[in-house]
């Protein structure tokens, strides 16, 4: 049998690539005689470059030294793509990990246009940004001023960088951004959220940067001013992408707002492993009602179904059931006897959910 292993990564414990290889060395275990693919994925948050130097042969890394989120300098790092592409992930030059502790009013998004700026000095043609993991709430405004825009308060003075800051925004000036490169920019996301409101960036991820209620009000409050101020559709699905910075990059810079998932498990070339398969493995740290739409293991289950191959989920813990279509469903924090037991050693239990995995799956060819 042809099986399929393609993961997202588990947050804060293990990378796409090394649960797909814990996996798949659990199920060899069992059954050593199937063939076992590995297609790490991603949906546009942390990782995402790793998926893509493993998915694309001629690709090549380009460090860059950037300002942090808090104001420190931090050593990230963009991916230069065959054809002249440019992929980006704010994750690497302004994500959360980033800070000694979470800034919700200060954090900001100034690394992650450094970053394009050193692959727009490098000659990049076209420019790929994967939005998920920011720190800040800021609306991309850091990154734009990083090029060239000016964010201004009433008395021409630049605002202070972060989202805390721009309830005193009087003036965009765009005068002095640079201009997009020739193909164009576009921005993977994971979520569908939009700019404001109780479903928006402050109310719905403010919090898990670190806002207090006060603060969410106080971070939408500047969100909605940068928005009367900027123009576009703040309601777009994604502008509210990693602290509006979605919104920032689409309306003043002209990035095309994509969901990450479907076009990564395309460049991965998941449809072609598929063909033939028998089974196809998904996983993510935290299966919850977030993780059918815009998420990889939505994006598996989908593409599964129309290829005909049953699906079988692992996941950190368990919080919905997934779709009736998908027979298997390992919970490694029940098997592990408890979350922080999963966390403390995630190859010893991905390995075993493999190995479970294969022989459920032995078992049922027998029966059928």
């Amino acid at each position: 049998m042809r099986v399929v292993i393609a993961p997202d990564s588990f947050k804060g414990s293990m990378p796409a690539a090394g649960a797909a290889a814990s996996l798949a060395a659990g199920w060899r275990a069992a059954r050593p005689a199937d063939e076992v693919l590995t297609v790490p994925l991603a949906d546009g948050g942390e990782g995402t470059l790793d998926v893509l130097a493993a998915a694309l042969p001629g690709t090549r890394w380009h460090p860059a030294r950037v300002t942090g989120p808090g104001g420190q300098p931090v050593d990230s790092r963009w991916l230069e793509l065959p054809g002249g592409t440019a992929a980006v992930e704010l994750a690497a030059a302004s994500g959360l990990p980033l800070l000694r502790e979470p800034d919700p009013l200060g954090a900001h998004t100034t690394g992650l246009g450094e970053v394009i700026g050193h692959a727009l000095d490098a000659g990049a043609r076209q420019v790929t940004i994967a939005l998920g993991g920011s720190a800040s709430t800021d609306g991309g405004t850091g990154a734009l001023a990083a090029l060239g825009a000016r964010f201004l308060d009433a008395a021409g003075h630049p605002l202070p960088p972060g989202g805390g800051a721009l309830r005193g925004l009087a003036a965009v000036d765009l005068a002095g951004l640079r201009p997009r490169p020739a193909g164009g920019v576009s921005c993977l996301s994971d979520v569908r959220a939009p700019l404001l409101g109780p479903a928006g960036a402050a109310a719905v991820f403010g919090p898990q940067k670190g806002a207090s209620p006060a603060q969410v009000a106080l971070l939408d409050a500047g969100l909605a001013q940068l928005a009367r101020l900027l123009g576009g559709d703040p309601d777009a699905p994604g502008a509210g992408a990693a602290g509006g910075t979605g919104y920032g990059l689409a309306t003043g810079w002209g990035a095309l707002l994509t969901p990450g998932a479907p076009r990564l498990c395309r460049m991965a070339g998941l449809d072609q492993a598929l063909a033939g398969a028998g089974l196809v493995i998904t996983g993510e740290g935290r299966y919850d009602q977030t993780s059918g739409t815009g998420k990889v293991a939505g994006t598996v289950f989908a593409a599964a179904q129309a290829a005909g191959v049953p699906a079988a989920l692992v996941a950190g813990q368990i919080a919905q059931r997934p779709p009736p279509a998908v027979p298997f469903v390992i919970s490694l924090a029940e098997l592990a006897g408890g979350a922080p037991q999963a966390l403390a050693d995630p190859d010893r239990y991905l390995r075993l959910a493999g190995q479970r995995l294969a022989a459920a799956a032995g078992r049922d060819a027998a029966a059928g």
